[in-house]
Protein backbone atom coordinates (compact mmCIF):
# COMPACT_ATOMS: atom_id res chain seq x y z
CA UNK A 1 0.00 0.00 0.00
CA UNK A 2 1.25 3.54 -0.84
CA UNK A 3 0.10 6.84 0.48
CA UNK A 4 0.62 10.29 -0.94
CA UNK A 5 -2.52 11.86 -2.35
CA UNK A 6 -5.54 10.01 -3.76
CA UNK A 7 -7.39 8.29 -6.64
CA UNK A 8 -10.70 8.29 -8.47
CA UNK A 9 -13.99 7.62 -6.71
CA UNK A 10 -17.36 9.20 -6.78
CA UNK A 11 -20.58 7.87 -5.42
CA UNK A 12 -22.37 9.39 -8.34
CA UNK A 13 -23.08 6.08 -10.09
CA UNK A 14 -26.45 4.64 -8.95
CA UNK A 15 -26.27 2.35 -7.20
CA UNK A 16 -22.77 1.69 -5.91
CA UNK A 17 -22.72 -1.88 -4.59
CA UNK A 18 -19.84 -2.79 -2.38
CA UNK A 19 -18.33 -6.18 -1.67
CA UNK A 20 -18.29 -7.51 1.86
CA UNK A 21 -15.13 -7.35 3.93
CA UNK A 22 -15.15 -9.72 6.88
CA UNK A 23 -14.22 -8.14 10.20
CA UNK A 24 -13.76 -11.38 12.18
CA UNK A 25 -9.96 -11.20 12.25
CA UNK A 26 -10.19 -7.67 13.54
CA UNK A 27 -12.58 -8.31 16.37
CA UNK A 28 -10.93 -11.01 18.47
CA UNK A 29 -10.15 -10.41 22.10
CA UNK A 30 -8.05 -7.29 22.44
CA UNK A 31 -7.89 -6.92 18.66
CA UNK A 32 -8.75 -3.20 18.57
CA UNK A 33 -6.34 -2.40 21.34
CA UNK A 34 -3.59 -4.20 19.44
CA UNK A 35 -4.19 -2.29 16.19
CA UNK A 36 -4.44 1.00 18.08
CA UNK A 37 -0.87 0.75 19.36
CA UNK A 38 0.30 -0.49 15.98
CA UNK A 39 -1.43 2.43 14.28
CA UNK A 40 0.38 4.94 16.48
CA UNK A 41 3.80 3.71 15.30
CA UNK A 42 5.19 5.69 12.33
CA UNK A 43 4.80 3.70 9.15
CA UNK A 44 5.87 4.91 5.74
CA UNK A 45 3.83 2.05 4.31
CA UNK A 46 0.63 3.76 5.43
CA UNK A 47 1.10 7.48 5.03
CA UNK A 48 3.86 8.97 2.93
CA UNK A 49 4.42 12.71 2.66
CA UNK A 50 2.99 14.37 -0.41
CA UNK A 51 6.02 14.91 -2.56
CA UNK A 52 6.64 18.14 -4.43
CA UNK A 53 6.71 17.56 -8.19
CA UNK A 54 7.36 19.90 -11.11
CA UNK A 55 4.15 21.49 -12.43
CA UNK A 56 2.58 19.79 -15.40
CA UNK A 57 2.12 21.69 -18.66
CA UNK A 58 -1.20 23.44 -19.01
CA UNK A 59 -3.61 22.27 -21.65
CA UNK A 60 -5.17 24.63 -24.15
CA UNK A 61 -8.62 25.67 -22.88
CA UNK A 62 -11.59 24.69 -24.98
CA UNK A 63 -13.76 27.34 -26.60
CA UNK A 64 -16.93 28.29 -24.73
CA UNK A 65 -20.03 26.43 -25.83
CA UNK A 66 -22.25 29.52 -25.72
CA UNK A 67 -22.31 32.56 -27.99
CA UNK A 68 -22.21 35.05 -25.12
CA UNK A 69 -19.06 37.02 -24.42
CA UNK A 70 -17.04 34.72 -22.13
CA UNK A 71 -15.74 35.94 -18.81
CA UNK A 72 -11.98 35.63 -18.32
CA UNK A 73 -11.13 32.06 -17.32
CA UNK A 74 -9.62 31.78 -13.89
CA UNK A 75 -6.86 29.28 -13.21
CA UNK A 76 -8.35 26.96 -10.57
CA UNK A 77 -5.14 24.96 -10.28
CA UNK A 78 -2.90 27.91 -9.44
CA UNK A 79 -3.73 28.62 -5.81
CA UNK A 80 -1.04 31.23 -5.30
CA UNK A 81 -2.91 34.01 -7.09
CA UNK A 82 -6.03 36.03 -6.31
CA UNK A 83 -8.07 38.61 -8.21
CA UNK A 84 -9.16 42.05 -7.06
CA UNK A 85 -12.54 43.68 -7.71
CA UNK A 86 -11.37 44.80 -11.15
CA UNK A 87 -10.27 41.30 -12.08
CA UNK A 88 -6.58 42.08 -11.83
CA UNK A 89 -4.37 39.18 -10.78
CA UNK A 90 -2.09 39.37 -7.73
CA UNK A 91 0.23 36.87 -6.02
CA UNK A 92 -0.81 35.14 -2.81
CA UNK A 93 2.08 35.98 -0.52
CA UNK A 94 0.32 36.16 2.85
CA UNK A 95 -2.60 34.55 4.65
CA UNK A 96 -4.54 37.79 4.10
CA UNK A 97 -4.06 37.31 0.36
CA UNK A 98 -5.21 33.71 0.62
CA UNK A 99 -8.33 34.71 2.53
CA UNK A 100 -9.29 36.87 -0.45
CA UNK A 101 -8.85 33.91 -2.77
CA UNK A 102 -10.78 31.65 -0.41
CA UNK A 103 -13.73 34.06 -0.36
CA UNK A 104 -13.73 33.96 -4.15
CA UNK A 105 -13.73 30.13 -4.06
CA UNK A 106 -16.81 30.01 -1.83
CA UNK A 107 -18.60 32.55 -4.00
CA UNK A 108 -17.89 30.58 -7.16
CA UNK A 109 -18.89 27.29 -5.58
CA UNK A 110 -22.24 28.87 -4.76
CA UNK A 111 -22.62 29.96 -8.39
CA UNK A 112 -22.93 26.23 -9.09
CA UNK A 113 -24.49 24.79 -5.92
CA UNK A 114 -26.64 27.77 -4.98
CA UNK A 115 -26.48 30.12 -2.02
CA UNK A 116 -26.16 28.90 1.55
CA UNK A 117 -29.67 29.33 3.04
CA UNK A 118 -28.73 31.39 6.08
CA UNK A 119 -32.37 32.45 6.51
CA UNK A 120 -33.04 29.04 8.08
CA UNK A 121 -30.32 29.43 10.72
CA UNK A 122 -32.79 30.23 13.49
CA UNK A 123 -35.18 27.36 12.73
CA UNK A 124 -35.63 25.30 15.93
CA UNK A 125 -34.16 21.81 15.56
CA UNK A 126 -37.12 20.26 17.41
CA UNK A 127 -35.31 16.92 17.84
CA UNK A 128 -37.72 14.00 18.11
CA UNK A 129 -36.53 10.68 19.55
CA UNK A 130 -38.06 7.65 17.84
CA UNK A 131 -36.38 4.90 19.83
CA UNK A 132 -33.28 4.05 21.85
CA UNK A 133 -31.40 0.76 21.61
CA UNK A 134 -28.65 -0.53 23.90
CA UNK A 135 -25.52 -2.17 22.50
CA UNK A 136 -22.49 -3.43 24.44
CA UNK A 137 -20.51 -0.25 23.76
CA UNK A 138 -22.95 2.56 23.01
CA UNK A 139 -26.56 3.70 22.94
CA UNK A 140 -28.07 3.89 19.46
CA UNK A 141 -30.75 6.56 19.23
CA UNK A 142 -33.03 6.91 16.22
CA UNK A 143 -34.17 10.51 15.83
CA UNK A 144 -35.22 13.24 13.43
CA UNK A 145 -34.34 16.94 13.42
CA UNK A 146 -35.68 19.99 11.60
CA UNK A 147 -33.09 21.76 9.41
CA UNK A 148 -35.66 24.21 8.04
CA UNK A 149 -39.43 24.71 8.34
CA UNK A 150 -41.44 21.77 7.00
CA UNK A 151 -38.56 19.28 6.69
CA UNK A 152 -37.22 16.58 9.01
CA UNK A 153 -33.97 14.64 8.63
CA UNK A 154 -33.80 11.06 9.97
CA UNK A 155 -30.55 10.19 11.71
CA UNK A 156 -28.82 7.76 14.08
CA UNK A 157 -27.04 9.13 17.14
CA UNK A 158 -24.49 6.82 18.79
CA UNK A 159 -23.43 7.70 22.36
CA UNK A 160 -20.57 5.69 23.91
CA UNK A 161 -21.10 4.19 27.32
CA UNK A 162 -19.00 5.02 30.40
CA UNK A 163 -17.95 8.46 29.20
CA UNK A 164 -15.85 10.50 31.59
CA UNK A 165 -17.02 14.00 30.75
CA UNK A 166 -17.49 15.50 27.31
CA UNK A 167 -15.94 13.80 24.32
CA UNK A 168 -15.31 14.41 20.61
CA UNK A 169 -17.98 13.85 17.98
CA UNK A 170 -17.99 12.84 14.31
CA UNK A 171 -20.60 13.61 11.67
CA UNK A 172 -20.70 10.38 9.63
CA UNK A 173 -21.95 10.68 6.04
CA UNK A 174 -22.98 7.63 4.01
CA UNK A 175 -22.22 6.63 0.44
CA UNK A 176 -24.75 6.19 -2.39
CA UNK A 177 -26.73 3.25 -1.02
CA UNK A 178 -30.48 2.74 -0.55
CA UNK A 179 -30.20 2.09 3.21
CA UNK A 180 -28.44 5.43 3.73
CA UNK A 181 -27.46 6.08 7.34
CA UNK A 182 -27.86 2.41 8.35
CA UNK A 183 -24.57 1.48 6.67
CA UNK A 184 -22.14 3.68 8.66
CA UNK A 185 -23.78 2.61 11.95
CA UNK A 186 -23.30 -1.09 11.09
CA UNK A 187 -26.89 -2.10 10.37
CA UNK A 188 -26.25 -3.26 6.82
CA UNK A 189 -24.11 -2.71 3.78
CA UNK A 190 -20.38 -3.20 3.62
CA UNK A 191 -18.48 -3.81 6.90
CA UNK A 192 -15.58 -1.68 5.68
CA UNK A 193 -17.97 1.29 5.70
CA UNK A 194 -19.23 0.87 9.29
CA UNK A 195 -17.13 3.83 10.43
CA UNK A 196 -19.74 5.35 12.78
CA UNK A 197 -20.08 2.01 14.57
CA UNK A 198 -16.29 1.72 14.88
CA UNK A 199 -15.71 5.30 16.00
CA UNK A 200 -18.43 5.03 18.66
CA UNK A 201 -16.61 2.02 20.07
CA UNK A 202 -13.49 4.18 20.32
CA UNK A 203 -15.31 6.82 22.35
CA UNK A 204 -16.69 9.25 19.75
CA UNK A 205 -20.28 10.46 19.74
CA UNK A 206 -21.43 9.82 16.15
CA UNK A 207 -24.31 11.34 14.22
CA UNK A 208 -25.25 9.69 10.91
CA UNK A 209 -28.01 11.46 8.93
CA UNK A 210 -29.72 10.33 5.75
CA UNK A 211 -28.83 12.24 2.59
CA UNK A 212 -32.00 13.57 0.92
CA UNK A 213 -33.73 10.75 -1.07
CA UNK A 214 -31.87 7.92 0.73
CA UNK A 215 -32.80 5.69 3.65
CA UNK A 216 -35.85 6.95 5.51
CA UNK A 217 -35.68 10.38 3.88
CA UNK A 218 -37.87 10.55 0.75
CA UNK A 219 -37.23 13.88 -0.90
CA UNK A 220 -38.45 15.46 -4.14
CA UNK A 221 -35.81 17.92 -5.25
CA UNK A 222 -38.10 19.67 -7.77
CA UNK A 223 -40.88 20.29 -5.27
CA UNK A 224 -39.63 20.08 -1.67
CA UNK A 225 -36.24 21.35 -2.77
CA UNK A 226 -37.40 23.90 -5.35
CA UNK A 227 -35.86 26.70 -3.29
CA UNK A 228 -32.41 25.07 -3.64
CA UNK A 229 -30.28 25.22 -6.76
CA UNK A 230 -28.83 21.79 -5.98
CA UNK A 231 -29.21 18.69 -3.85
CA UNK A 232 -25.62 19.36 -2.82
CA UNK A 233 -26.49 22.62 -1.09
CA UNK A 234 -29.51 21.03 0.58
CA UNK A 235 -27.24 18.32 2.00
CA UNK A 236 -24.69 20.91 3.12
CA UNK A 237 -27.39 22.76 5.02
CA UNK A 238 -28.73 19.59 6.64
CA UNK A 239 -25.18 18.76 7.74
CA UNK A 240 -24.61 22.22 9.20
CA UNK A 241 -27.77 21.81 11.26
CA UNK A 242 -26.49 18.35 12.29
CA UNK A 243 -23.48 20.12 13.82
CA UNK A 244 -25.94 22.39 15.64
CA UNK A 245 -27.57 19.23 17.01
CA UNK A 246 -24.25 17.79 18.17
CA UNK A 247 -23.49 21.03 20.01
CA UNK A 248 -26.70 20.64 22.02
CA UNK A 249 -25.65 17.24 23.37
CA UNK A 250 -24.21 17.28 26.90
CA UNK A 251 -21.83 14.44 25.93
CA UNK A 252 -20.15 16.48 23.16
CA UNK A 253 -17.26 18.93 23.42
CA UNK A 254 -18.26 21.52 20.78
CA UNK A 255 -14.61 22.31 20.09
CA UNK A 256 -13.91 18.70 19.06
CA UNK A 257 -16.20 17.87 16.14
CA UNK A 258 -15.13 16.34 12.83
CA UNK A 259 -16.67 14.83 9.72
CA UNK A 260 -16.06 11.57 7.84
CA UNK A 261 -17.66 10.12 4.73
CA UNK A 262 -17.17 7.70 1.85
CA UNK A 263 -17.93 8.34 -1.84
CA UNK A 264 -21.10 10.49 -1.80
CA UNK A 265 -20.30 11.12 1.86
CA UNK A 266 -16.67 11.74 0.97
CA UNK A 267 -17.26 14.76 -1.22
CA UNK A 268 -20.11 16.00 0.94
CA UNK A 269 -17.70 16.04 3.88
CA UNK A 270 -15.53 18.36 1.78
CA UNK A 271 -18.45 20.55 0.68
CA UNK A 272 -19.79 20.86 4.23
CA UNK A 273 -16.34 21.64 5.59
CA UNK A 274 -16.09 24.64 3.24
CA UNK A 275 -18.96 26.38 5.02
CA UNK A 276 -18.77 24.89 8.52
CA UNK A 277 -15.70 26.00 10.50
CA UNK A 278 -16.86 24.03 13.56
CA UNK A 279 -15.72 20.88 11.75
CA UNK A 280 -12.12 20.66 12.96
CA UNK A 281 -11.09 17.60 10.93
CA UNK A 282 -12.43 16.43 7.56
CA UNK A 283 -12.00 12.83 6.35
CA UNK A 284 -12.92 11.97 2.75
CA UNK A 285 -12.78 8.40 1.47
CA UNK A 286 -13.07 8.01 -2.32
CA UNK A 287 -14.57 11.48 -2.59
CA UNK A 288 -12.86 13.57 -5.28
CA UNK A 289 -10.53 14.07 -8.20
CA UNK A 290 -9.80 17.05 -10.44
CA UNK A 291 -12.67 17.70 -12.83
CA UNK A 292 -10.52 17.18 -15.93
CA UNK A 293 -9.56 13.72 -14.64
CA UNK A 294 -13.11 12.70 -13.70
CA UNK A 295 -13.99 10.30 -16.54
CA UNK A 296 -11.79 12.33 -18.86
CA UNK A 297 -13.59 15.58 -18.06
CA UNK A 298 -17.09 14.20 -18.70
CA UNK A 299 -18.97 15.68 -15.76
CA UNK A 300 -22.46 14.24 -16.30
CA UNK A 301 -22.14 12.20 -13.11
CA UNK A 302 -22.13 15.41 -11.07
CA UNK A 303 -25.31 16.84 -12.60
CA UNK A 304 -28.33 14.92 -11.29
CA UNK A 305 -30.88 16.61 -9.04
CA UNK A 306 -29.12 15.06 -6.05
CA UNK A 307 -25.93 16.90 -6.96
CA UNK A 308 -25.37 20.06 -9.03
CA UNK A 309 -27.60 20.40 -12.14
CA UNK A 310 -26.09 23.78 -13.03
CA UNK A 311 -22.90 22.01 -14.11
CA UNK A 312 -24.99 20.76 -17.05
CA UNK A 313 -27.51 23.56 -17.43
CA UNK A 314 -25.21 26.58 -17.19
CA UNK A 315 -21.72 25.22 -17.76
CA UNK A 316 -22.30 22.55 -20.41
CA UNK A 317 -20.56 19.77 -18.42
CA UNK A 318 -17.32 21.50 -19.44
CA UNK A 319 -14.59 21.46 -16.74
CA UNK A 320 -13.07 24.54 -18.38
CA UNK A 321 -16.26 26.49 -17.69
CA UNK A 322 -17.20 25.26 -14.22
CA UNK A 323 -16.10 28.10 -11.91
CA UNK A 324 -14.38 25.93 -9.28
CA UNK A 325 -12.36 22.74 -8.99
CA UNK A 326 -11.18 20.47 -6.20
CA UNK A 327 -7.74 22.09 -6.12
CA UNK A 328 -9.47 25.06 -4.53
CA UNK A 329 -11.93 23.15 -2.36
CA UNK A 330 -9.28 21.05 -0.60
CA UNK A 331 -7.04 24.09 -0.11
CA UNK A 332 -9.99 26.02 1.33
CA UNK A 333 -10.16 23.49 4.20
CA UNK A 334 -6.71 24.55 5.45
CA UNK A 335 -5.35 24.79 8.08
CA UNK A 336 -7.70 22.11 9.45
CA UNK A 337 -6.50 18.51 9.03
CA UNK A 338 -7.77 16.89 5.85
CA UNK A 339 -7.31 13.14 5.49
CA UNK A 340 -8.16 11.30 2.30
CA UNK A 341 -8.39 7.64 1.39
CA UNK A 342 -7.86 7.63 -2.39
CA UNK A 343 -7.25 4.12 -3.75
CA UNK A 344 -5.04 3.46 -6.75
CA UNK A 345 -7.73 1.46 -8.56
CA UNK A 346 -10.76 3.67 -7.90
CA UNK A 347 -12.77 3.77 -11.13
CA UNK A 348 -14.76 6.84 -10.11
CA UNK A 349 -12.08 9.24 -8.91
CA UNK A 350 -8.94 8.96 -10.96
CA UNK A 351 -5.80 8.79 -8.84
CA UNK A 352 -3.79 11.04 -11.16
CA UNK A 353 -6.29 13.85 -10.62
CA UNK A 354 -6.25 13.30 -6.87
CA UNK A 355 -2.47 13.60 -6.76
CA UNK A 356 -2.55 16.79 -8.81
CA UNK A 357 -5.09 18.28 -6.42
CA UNK A 358 -3.11 17.37 -3.32
CA UNK A 359 0.16 18.64 -4.75
CA UNK A 360 -1.33 22.10 -5.26
CA UNK A 361 -3.35 22.13 -2.02
CA UNK A 362 -0.18 21.36 -0.08
CA UNK A 363 1.12 24.83 -0.98
CA UNK A 364 -1.66 26.43 1.06
CA UNK A 365 -1.10 24.08 3.98
CA UNK A 366 2.56 25.13 3.80
CA UNK A 367 1.49 28.77 3.80
CA UNK A 368 -0.26 28.08 7.12
CA UNK A 369 2.80 26.23 8.38
CA UNK A 370 0.99 22.88 8.82
CA UNK A 371 1.81 20.67 5.82
CA UNK A 372 1.43 17.66 8.12
CA UNK A 373 -2.32 18.37 8.29
CA UNK A 374 -2.72 17.17 4.69
CA UNK A 375 -2.66 13.36 4.88
CA UNK A 376 -3.28 10.96 2.01
CA UNK A 377 -3.59 7.18 1.83
CA UNK A 378 -3.38 5.33 -1.49
CA UNK A 379 -4.20 1.65 -0.94
CA UNK A 380 -3.93 -0.67 -3.93
CA UNK A 381 -7.63 -1.43 -4.20
CA UNK A 382 -10.82 -0.18 -5.81
CA UNK A 383 -13.60 2.06 -4.49
CA UNK A 384 -13.33 0.96 -0.86
CA UNK A 385 -12.19 2.05 2.61
CA UNK A 386 -9.84 -0.78 3.65
CA UNK A 387 -9.09 -1.72 7.24
CA UNK A 388 -5.43 -0.57 7.46
CA UNK A 389 -6.40 2.89 6.20
CA UNK A 390 -9.31 3.16 8.61
CA UNK A 391 -7.03 2.17 11.48
CA UNK A 392 -4.52 4.85 10.56
CA UNK A 393 -7.22 7.51 10.26
CA UNK A 394 -8.85 6.49 13.55
CA UNK A 395 -5.47 6.71 15.25
CA UNK A 396 -5.02 10.24 13.92
CA UNK A 397 -8.50 11.25 15.09
CA UNK A 398 -7.98 9.79 18.57
CA UNK A 399 -4.67 11.56 18.97
CA UNK A 400 -5.86 14.88 17.53
CA UNK A 401 -9.05 14.92 19.58
CA UNK A 402 -7.36 13.43 22.67
CA UNK A 403 -9.55 10.36 22.91
CA UNK A 404 -8.40 7.72 25.39
CA UNK A 405 -8.04 4.21 23.99
CA UNK A 406 -10.88 1.92 25.18
CA UNK A 407 -9.86 -0.95 27.44
CA UNK A 408 -12.38 -3.42 25.98
CA UNK A 409 -12.32 -4.95 22.52
CA UNK A 410 -15.29 -3.81 20.39
CA UNK A 411 -17.64 -6.26 18.76
CA UNK A 412 -19.14 -6.26 15.30
CA UNK A 413 -22.91 -5.76 14.96
CA UNK A 414 -23.28 -9.46 14.16
CA UNK A 415 -21.75 -10.41 17.53
CA UNK A 416 -24.18 -8.34 19.61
Amino acid sequence: MRVTSARKSLGLRWPVWMGVVVLAGWLGSGGWVHWWFAARRPSSALAEPIANKPPEPKTTPQKPLCSEKPTPKKDHKNLLIYWDAEGQQHPVATLHDWHRRRADILQRFQEVAGALPEKFRQTPLEVQIRKTEQTPHYRRIQLTYQPEPGDRVPAWLLIPKNLQGRTAAMLCLHQTIPIGKDEPVGLGGRPSLHYAHELAQLGFVCLAPDYPSFGEYPYEFRTQGAHYASGTMKAIWNNIRAVDLLETRPEVDPKRIGCIGHSLGGHNAIFTGLFEPRLKVIVSSCGFTAFHEYYGGRLAGWTSERYMPRIREQFGNDPDRVPFDFYELIAALAPRPFLTNSPLQDNNFDISGVKKVLLEAKKIYQLYGVPEHLVAYHPDCGHDFPEPVRKGIYAFLCQYFQITVPTASPKSPAEK
